[in-house]
């Protein structure tokens, strides 16, 4: 059994188990599964302006991207007591060691860790930031996010390292036990 396959269960289901918490991505779409109600997740493309609000929402679910990854590698798509306790540490780790960590267990390789490191540094000064003109990226040299030029590189490292973080989330999810997943239901 596969996610599509689970996918369709769950459609054909009213009513299903409330312990199950899970995000699927399934040949471009994304499935958020919580309290026993299926919604859509996020878009597979990244749609990114140059403002502050929009920068920071992709930076978002990239991060939450992040958490589920550690959370189906430590206690699986589970709503239960220790899901809750495990995201509320997970939490309280900033994001550069969720970065290193995923390094660490051959999640990302070396090349992406330290594209992820560098973007997430965009994200740090966007928090920080009134304005656009105060943030730089540093991809190899430093460039502003306020040109053109800075911000359409700044965009499409971004997208493409978007598209590689689905490509890890989904490799992570094909080591589900859809079929033990499925007799939860």
């Amino acid at each position: 059994m596969q996610a599509s396959e689970f996918l369709q269960n769950v459609k054909e289901k009213k009513k299903f188990s409330k312990q199950i918490r899970l995000y699927i991505i399934d040949k471009n779409r994304h499935h958020f599964i919580r309290d026993g109600i299926l919604k859509d997740g996020f878009d597979s493309e990244l749609a990114i302006t140059k403002d502050r609000d929009s920068i920071l929402s992709a930076f978002s679910k990239m991060a939450f991207l992040f958490d589920e990854i550690i959370r189906l590698r430590i206690v699986g798509c589970m709503d239960d007591k220790e899901n809750q306790e495990l995201l509320y540490i997970v939490n309280l780790i900033p994001i550069n060691r969720k970065i290193r960590t995923f390094l660490d267990w051959k999640v990302f390789g070396p090349e992406f860790t330290r594209d992820m490191s560098r973007l997430f540094e965009v994200r740090n000064d966007t928090l920080h930031c009134i304005s656009l003109d105060e943030v730089s990226y540093v991809p190899k040299n430093k460039i502003s996010l306020s040109s053109t030029a800075g911000f359409n590189k700044f965009v499409l490292d971004l997208q493409i390292s978007w598209k590689t973080l689905l490509k890890i989330y989904i490799t992570e999810q094909k080591k589900m036990d859809w079929k033990k997943l499925s007799k939860l239901l």
